[in-house]
């Protein structure tokens, strides 16, 4: 069944195609988080963010195996094609 999944490997794992905040960037603001409040900042003084870069990742080899033809301006939009 196609779905769209909220995280890469769910894609990279056979998933058709995955739509979700970009890990690495995730973790790198936490960490600039951490730092902060290492630094003696209160965590309850930090503002609240949202993702702010998201990832479009397709998995072709699924999209054949379901029967499915990908169009091209979906392709050209995402991140990552895998084959």
């Amino acid at each position: 069944m196609p779905a769209v999944y909220p995280f890469r490997f769910f894609v990279t794992d056979g998933g058709l195609i995955c739509y979700g905040p970009h890990s690495t960037d995730q973790y790198r603001r936490a960490a600039k988080y951490i730092d902060r409040i290492l630094k003696g900042e209160k965590p309850s003084e930090l503002p609240f963010q949202a993702p702010n870069k998201y990832e479009l990742v397709i998995n072709l080899k699924t999209a054949k195996a379901l029967g499915l033809d990908m169009p091209a301006s979906v392709l050209a939009r995402a991140d990552e094609v895998l084959e």
